[in-house]
């Protein structure tokens, strides 16, 4: 039997027709075009910028938009210029970023600036718990956005990049502070931080086993200074001496050990694990035994601190004397070295938007990625992070029931 040539024709069908109506909705979300604001954060001493101009040109050669208030890049020597070039739309107010769908900036936001969010929008910036009250954390809720902190946004390997880069910048820049303000031109000791033949080298104490703590043992021990390390795990103190690839002088905390440790200390640096509270905290009698002149460090000012006596300052008024001691508790010291800071920050950053973008919007990739949305903490104005609920005394629900629901 013969066949016809019409019925050999193979009918040509679109392929979205083949597909169910949600899988097809949902391809013509895929590449969503972002409008991206970064305010300047120069009025929170805070002198990092998220994105460079690079990153910047990135983003705009995909598609994407960006406002950026003028200088928001001036202290990480950025040019409102090189924003321009790179395609950015350079704005007067601050007030203009807060009406984009996302807002990326490093500083968190205060309550004034939660009432200029128009609402139902995106916030990515540090979270910074200490800059923070349970009527702030309120206010973001009732404008319905959804916030994610840097602190806590993980690779799919369960890493934290952010946290892991700015915690090797604050390690290496608590070497340089601690030189600086033992040195005369701060009124200091006049003590070199490092080693000079025939004479006794100086001391430091760490307080923890981070990656800040790592990175600033790397620092004194190359300038030739006696490193002490306490921690509560000797399993920790053992992984710090691998990673070093020499052995120091490391203690859990014996009272006794501790205090002959800090009575010697020219510097104390406190470097324990970030997005946890510090399990022990030098208390203020110890701080009263320290050398007059000593310096302390305490990097997780902004989680607590690790000593008794912190309390967190900024870069206009980075430290105070307490018990003969001076005290450096500024939470965002990373921004010290801006512009290396804001580099990093941004390769960190550029791949996750490109993927936020390429997804369809925050909302597809926060389904999409665990590690993402695990940097959630506020989802469509509700709570979604156990530890903001227990600090601010606000209920908190699991991000993956809502989710199902959204």
């Amino acid at each position: 039997m013969e066949t016809s040539d019409k019925s050999q024709e193979k009918i040509s069908l679109p392929k979205n027709m083949l597909l169910p109506q949600e899988e097809t909705l949902e391809i013509q979300k895929k590449g969503k075009k972002m409008k991206i604001g970064i305010p300047s954060d120069l009025d929170k001493v805070e002198y990092r910028v998220p994105l460079t101009p690079q990153a910047v040109d990135l983003l705009i050669s995909n598609g994407h938009e960006i406002l950026i208030e003028k200088d928001a890049g001036k202290s990480a020597s950025y040019s409102d210029k090189e924003y321009r070039e790179a395609g950015a739309t350079v704005v007067d107010k601050k007030e203009e970023t807060f009406q984009c769908d996302i807002i990326l900036r490093v500083a968190p936001f205060s309550c004034d600036e939660i009432d200029m969010l128009r609402g139902n929008q995106v916030i990515i910036s540090s979270l910074q718990t200490q800059a923070h009250r349970s009527e702030s954390i309120r206010k973001l809720m009732k404008k319905k956005v959804t916030t994610l902190a840097f602190e806590y946004l993980e690779n799919e390997d369960g890493f934290l990049p952010v946290v892991h880069q700015m915690s090797q910048i604050a390690g290496v820049t608590a070497i340089t502070t601690a030189s600086e303000y033992l040195s005369k031109s701060r009124n200091g000791k006049g003590v070199l931080f490092g080693e000079v033949t025939g004479v006794t080298p100086a001391e430091l104490v760490i307080i923890g086993t981070s990656t800040a703590a790592e990175y600033a043992a790397r620092a004194a021990l190359g300038l030739g200074i006696f490193v002490k390390v306490f921690d509560t795990s000797v399993y920790e103190l053992s992984k710090l001496e691998e990673k070093l690839g020499r052995r120091i002088f490391t203690s859990v905390f014996y009272p006794k050990v501790l205090r002959k440790a800090l009575i010697s200390a020219d510097v104390v640096i406190g470097a324990t694990a970030f997005n946890t509270s510090p399990k022990f905290k030098v208390s203020e009698d110890l701080v009263k035994q320290m050398k007059e002149g000593a310096v302390i460090i305490d990097l997780n000012a902004s989680q607590g601190g690790c000593f008794e006596t912190s309390n967190p300052t900024d870069f206009n008024h980075p430290v105070y004397e307490k018990h003969g001691v001076l005290h450096y508790c500024v939470p965002n010291s990373p921004a010290m070295v801006a512009r290396t800071a804001s580099i990093s920050l941004s390769n960190i950053l550029i791949p996750i938007l490109l993927a936020v973008g390429e997804n369809g919007g925050v909302d597809n990739y926060i389904k999409n990625s665990q590690g993402f949305r695990k940097g959630v903490y506020i989802y469509r104005g509700i709570l979604t992070n156990p530890e903001v609920g227990r600090l601010f005394n606000i209920p908190s629900q699991d991000i993956d029931l809502l989710l199902a629901v959204y």
